[in-house]
């Protein structure tokens, strides 16, 4: 993705890096089924200005602060079990068609 921005002007590439890390946060994985950014954080930004700290109340923020970690620990669960169902299927794929080998004493 770098390549195809900094083609014109090749000067300017580290101002495009917080870009591009933004756009690739929020491309959705095909192993976890979610965006990575949603994986670390439990939601999905719109735009770098949903990034913005939210002043809460001291309150507010221990009353949901329980709620938050017990959904992120369901999440990571749920990728969990994701990343090992792709990977099954990923080793029933390359082990297609491959036979058992038995060796035996002295082969």
């Amino acid at each position: 993705m770098l390549r195809c921005l900094i083609f014109v002007n090749s000067r300017v590439w580290e101002n495009l890096i917080p870009h591009i890390e933004f756009a690739y946060n929020q491309v959705v994985n095909s192993t976890t089924s979610h965006t990575p950014f949603e994986v670390v954080y439990g939601f999905n930004p719109l735009t770098p200005f949903d990034l913005l700290p939210i002043l809460i109340l001291d309150e507010v923020l221990c009353n949901d602060g329980f709620g938050k970690t017990s959904f992120i620990k369901n999440l990571h669960h749920h990728i969990k079990l994701q990343i090992e169902m792709k990977v099954h299927k990923y080793v029933q794929h390359a082990n297609r068609g491959r036979k058992a080998l038995i060796f035996k004493q002295g082969d």
